[in-house]
């Protein structure tokens, strides 16, 4: 038996969406090796049968370590109890989301483990009994293929690339105790500004502008896109814009922004640096708007459309609704 270790991210005391992702990737990876899927989480009371639900999606022993003062993540807690599972179930893998908090607590388990650590996985898969990922690299510009050696292979998998599969597990929760450890590290309160609209990483579509709109006053035309596709999209913006200020830092994708793979990505007005493509290239379709014919974007663009956003886009609008209407 090779078991798969997935860390289930939660937010106010629910799994995130990635939490989901990471146990069907898991599950993907337990099935190929003959193994199971443990599903790892931690929270306050309550915690355990909020994360019951996982078990939808393959999760076959749940794990949860309940204790009120683990509402705000805690890393060296966290880690502590990753060593612990590692010693006890010599697993195949760990598997966590490539989400902020992900990105920490991996590199921290990379550390305490003394395992490589693949970041940003896009691919999954098992050849001759060793675990393979394809991660991309050079910002986007091309993937590579790592095959780990020894295990636990420890990789976060990049959010919105992994779909979601309904596979009935087992579900049995554990409760260990909480460990004793010294918290050298704790997270304080998380403030959030007013947001009416989904973040980007978490939206099934985006639409993002850049330095073609001319101006924040413009983006009137995107937010009609965005109301006219449903509650499933929101905004996305480029560096230069939010570098500007136009729009907020928690709309920029890119490198140094954030990194989304949307079913639907729309470009307008995005001539296409590195920077940006790194952040949304792998989005499933990308349709691109821009004045430019020679817009570096087009050479990712599914569809592009060479023209003036300030026409195509309310037209644009103005078709989706007619075709949502349509379909009732």
């Amino acid at each position: 038996m090779a078991d798969v270790i997935a860390y289930l991210e939660m937010r106010d005391g629910t799994p995130r969406p990635v939490a989901r992702e990471a146990v069907s990737a898991a599950k993907t990876l337990a099935d190929r090796l003959g193994g199971s899927v443990v599903a790892l989480a931690f929270g306050g009371t309550g915690t355990a049968e909020a994360a019951r639900a996982m078990a939808a999606f393959g999760a076959d022993r749940l794990v949860v370590v309940e204790d009120d003062s683990l509402v705000a993540y805690s890393p060296d807690v966290a880690v502590a109890v990753i060593q612990h599972l590692a010693a006890e179930l010599s697993p195949a893998a760990v598997v966590f989301p490539a989400s902020a908090q992900g990105k920490d607590l991996s590199a921290r388990a990379a550390g305490r483990l003394k395992r490589s650590l693949a970041s940003e996985v896009t691919e999954l898969a098992v050849e001759d009994g060793m675990i393979v990922v394809t991660r991309p690299v050079y910002a986007g510009k091309a993937y590579a293929r790592l095959r780990f050696r020894d295990s636990p292979a420890l990789l976060s998998i990049r959010p919105n690339v992994f779909p979601v599969i309904e596979h009935a597990g087992a579900g049995a929760v554990e409760r260990p105790a909480m460990p004793d450890v010294q918290e050298k590290t704790r997270v304080g309160p998380i403030e959030q500004g007013e947001r009416d609209r989904l973040d980007v990483r978490e939206a099934d579509i985006v639409v993002s502008g850049g330095r073609g709109l001319q101006g924040p006053e413009k983006w009137e035309i995107l937010e009609h896109l965005v109301d006219a596709l449903g509650p499933g999209a929101t905004l996305g913006a480029s560096r230069a814009v939010v570098d500007a200020g136009w729009r907020p830092h928690g709309e920029q994708v890119g490198q140094t922004g954030k990194v989304v793979s949307p079913s639907l990505y729309f470009a307008i007005g995005i001539s296409g640096a590195i920077q940006h493509l790194a952040g949304m290239r792998t989005a499933n379709v990308i349709v691109a708007v821009n004045k430019d014919a020679e817009a570096p974007i087009f050479d990712v663009a599914n569809y592009g459309i060479v023209g003036d956003a300030f026409e195509v886009v309310p037209e644009l609008t103005d078709a989706v609704r007619k075709l949502r209407t349509s379909d009732g």
